[in-house]
């Protein structure tokens, strides 16, 4: 049957910012016209009157289970199924959402299309073109809906994997991980529960599947309805609390809890160790609630007065303990437990949209625990509290059959609303924010989303000239909330400030451009500026910068008495004023766009200095330079971590072991062909740090390295031959390893010993000079990896490559560069931007 193409794009909200950031790059800091072109100055470091641009910076099934998939496929590879109509019976009720499918127009399985109630032909029976052409018709003629809903392709979206790996039993579809690996992702049950079998291996014939690419179909995507059919299994709880009666030690008396009690102080206990646990705004908090419990469930007299008398060593040694265990168990015990909870997990990892099978996202509710937040939060310590079914709201199709609620429960609310993409939400304590369950990243929902975004931020090209006309020439205006409207346009626009809104006492003191305060300005004459403040995530916000003299003036205006420090700067000004202002000046313009807009625009001029025929570690590290650059346009930045430290002296101890591996081959090449001396003086060099201290050392520690190995793959060896029930090896073989090692750690010591070049005893002089050049190009390639994870010590680069910068520059870049995306996009990512990879290398943002 024709496969009917098309897409509705849904315009989702974003999950990479909590605020609508306005941020531009503008060319000069004269009062006059800025151009697009010139926002390269301020990433190299121009920021008007010569200033340098800078920031601080994963459905059980009763059958089949002893049956290997593959096995399966093998055996059944050319069996085709019958289409039957699905049984709405309570018989069919408790079957997966994964393997059945109501479908009534149209049902693909295994990328097929058929038609509901009809028996399809037997294979070697094939109907003629007239035949199908005439199907095809009658089809479309019973629905109307085609013509207005192209985006419905009755097919199953089956993404094509290797079928090397082993998949378990038929109960659980492994497709938790984002891949359809041997069809099984897209299995969907059309029989009943005797028939599982022949379903499965139906679904296993990938023939022909097809992906649903619906970023190829020329429909405009709307406002109107996201979805027409909808059906889900709802959301997985997280399990009930096990009591593990550890006492509580207060003021020096062990003391036993009720559970709920004992829950709450597992919490604490689980951070102590942490920077949290000795936070103490996360203490008192943490002991406010902790109170409350107590008091609820041990009345008004319960014995915890004060937190400086509360020890928690105990349950946190039961915790330690506990980790100790899991830590200590066996691969196949471990194998088990995953096994166990997919099978649990699978059936709400995927929803059936459209007659589609889609991945959802994060399908789990958050369990309890103690709130964190981000940066200086004033509510961190705080209970989590556990979400209970009466306060989640389900939105399923209509008709579709509702998901059962726990035992004992019921749902808060279920509503039938496909103008919202979500399919549970809830609100949390803490804040009363609204949590949502979407779709995956990878699917069609959220891709068309994605394209829609960087879309209508490549349109904005059109008049971002004309926009930047327009502020420049309100900052003079004699209307004073113009005047501030405009001038924070300059400051968002140059300076990449977010928007940003008030907050309560209650959140964290965190502010934007709109809600920046007198105190975090301060003005130096003739026109410098110095921004101190602290913006998302608590991250310090400092720049000192020259700014357009009429700006700096209106500043100066805006700070004048009787405003002190503690007032607001732009007191006639709110983000809501300023995006009102934005839809004026384009239909559809926010202030993000304004963000994604310059990150991609910058991102894509500054890839031009990629150097064509350099190798490709130093065209991975001009990319990552590029990305640098949008990260600190946006302020991405991340505090330098603890273990940096230890990060580059393991970075140093491998770029130091490979040129010890050089001198190693340099000398025995001399020692075997010394008339290159004088053809390759380069062979006489020194290699740089590599002292005979340092090589000593290098040595022993290999010793203890291979002592180590040497003793675990003993163990693992003998493991396997206990599993197959063979005699295990005797102690003597692991001894007389260890004492090879321990006679060659003595040689290093005494210095008598000669370490062996890392080739071949008979190698040619043409081999020798082939490692050398292979060594000496790991080391160029470790040298580039030391620079660049110095320069990213402290911006997160990944921020502006998931949410701002266009994924087609990227893969554009990549084709025209002969990189592997593998090099510059994760999986995560791969699969998020899947409508992005049909781009070829001469697409331009």
């Amino acid at each position: 049957m024709a496969r009917k193409q098309g897409a509705r794009r849904a315009l989702c909200s974003s999950d990479s910012e909590d605020e609508m950031p306005l941020s531009t790059m503008v060319a000069s800091v004269k009062t006059e016209k800025p151009k697009v072109s010139s926002l390269l100055n301020l990433v190299n470091g121009s920021a008007g009157g010569g200033s340098s641009y800078s920031s601080s910076s994963s459905s059980s099934s009763d059958s089949d289970d002893g049956v290997p998939l593959a096995a399966l496929r093998a055996k059944n590879s050319a069996i085709r199924i019958k289409a039957e109509k699905f049984s709405e019976s309570d018989s069919e009720s408790d079957l997966p959402l994964s393997n059945k499918v109501k479908e009534p127009k149209n049902t693909a399985v295994n990328g097929n299309a058929l038609l509901v109630g009809t028996k399809r032909p037997k294979k070697e029976e094939q109907p003629s073109a007239n035949a199908k052409k005439a199907r095809a018709s009658s089809t479309k003629a019973k629905s109307p809906e085609a013509s207005t809903a192209k985006n419905r392709v009755k097919k199953v979206e089956v993404k094509k994997e290797p079928s090397a790996r082993k998949t378990y039993a038929a109960a659980s579809v492994v497709a938790a991980k984002g891949k359809g690996r041997n069809g099984v992702a897209a299995k969907i049950r059309i029989k009943s529960e005797s028939n599982a079998t022949d379903s499965m291996n139906s679904v296993n014939d990938e023939s022909d599947s097809e992906e649903y690419k619906w970023w190829l179909s020329n429909t405009e995507g709307g406002e109107g309805p996201k979805w027409s059919t909808l059906e889900h299994y709802g959301v997985l709880f997280p399990p009930d609390y096990v009591p593990h009666e550890v006492p509580i030690i207060y003021n020096g008396a062990k003391l036993k809890v009720p559970p709920p009690v004992e829950e709450v102080a597992t919490f604490f206990a689980a951070v102590l160790g942490t920077d949290h646990a000795v936070n103490p705004v996360f203490q008192k908090n943490f002991f406010s609630d902790f109170k409350d419990i107590c008091r609820e469930h041990m009345g008004d007299k319960h014995p915890f007065k004060e937190f400086v008398h509360c020890d928690f060593s105990l349950i946190r040694a039961h915790l330690d303990e506990q980790s100790a265990k899991r830590k200590a168990m066996s691969k196949e015990e471990k194998e088990a437990l995953k096994k166990e909870r997919a099978v649990v997990e699978e059936k709400y990892s995927f929803c059936v949209l459209d007659g589609r099978r889609e991945k959802v996202g994060n399908f789990r509710i958050e369990p309890p625990s103690l709130f964190r937040g981000r940066g200086a939060h004033p509510k961190t310590g705080m209970l989590k509290k556990r979400v209970m079914p009466e306060q989640v709201t389900i939105n399923i199709g209509e008709g579709a059959k509702i998901p059962d609620p726990p035992p004992g429960h019921k749902w808060g609310k279920v509503i039938h609303d496909n103008n919202v993409t979500w399919l549970a939400m809830w609100k949390e304590n803490i804040n009363s924010n609204t949590k949502y369950i979407f779709l995956a990243a990878g699917s069609s929902l959220k891709g068309q989303s994605d394209m829609k975004k960087y879309e209508k931020a490549r349109s904005l090209v059109k008049c971002v000239d004309s926009i930047r006309e327009q502020y420049t020439k309100d900052l003079k205006s004699e209307v004073m909330s113009v005047r501030q409207r405009a001038t924070a346009m300059y400051l968002i626009d140059r300076f990449a400030l977010r928007a940003g809104n008030e907050k309560s006492d209650d959140e964290a003191d965190t502010v934007g451009c709109c809600s920046l305060r007198c105190e975090h300005v301060t003005l130096e004459p003739p026109n410098i500026v110095h921004f101190d403040f602290l913006g998302k995530d608590s991250i310090r916000y400092q720049n000192t910068t020259e700014v357009d003299k009429q700006v700096w003036k209106n500043l100066r205006l805006f700070q004048r008495a009787p405003k002190t420090s503690s007032d607001m700067l732009f007191d006639r000004l709110n983000p809501s004023v300023l995006n009102k202002h934005l839809q004026t000046l384009m239909p559809g313009l926010t202030a993000k766009v304004f963000r994604t807009f310059n990150a991609s625009f910058v991102f894509q001029q500054q890839l031009v200095s990629t150097p064509s025929d350099g190798t490709e570690a130093e065209k991975i590290l001009a990319y990552n330079r590029a990305n640098r650059q949008v990260a600190v346009l946006c302020n991405h930045q991340r505090t330098v971590s603890k273990g940096f430290a230890d990060q580059m002296a393991k970075v140093d101890d491998k770029l130091l072991a490979a040129r010890f591996q050089r001198k190693l081959l340099k000398e025995h090449l001399l020692e075997i062909a010394p008339n290159l001396k004088k053809k390759h003086p380069e062979l006489k060099e020194k290699e740089q740090g590599v002292t005979a201290a340092w090589i000593k050392k290098h040595l022993l520690d290999e010793c203890a390295k291979d002592r180590e190995k040497a003793t675990k793959k003993f163990e693992r060896d003998n493991e396997k031959l206990k599993e197959a029930r063979e005699p295990k090896q005797p102690k003597s073989v692991l001894k007389d390893i260890l004492a090879e090692i321990a006679k060659r750690e003595k040689e290093i010591k005494s210095g008598s010993y000669v370490p062996e070049p890392p080739v071949a005893k008979n190698a040619t002089t043409e081999k020798v000079l082939e490692k050398i050049e292979k060594v000496s190009a790991r080391i160029a390639n470790i040298e580039l990896e030391k620079v660049e994870k110095d320069e990213n010590k402290s911006t997160a680069l990944s921020t502006s490559k998931i949410n701002y910068i266009d994924p087609r520059i990227s893969i554009a870049w990549c084709k025209k560069h002969n990189v592997p995306l593998e090099k510059i996009f994760t999986k995560t990512l791969r699969e998020k931007f899947t409508w992005a990879m049909d781009v070829d290398k001469n697409w331009t943002f």
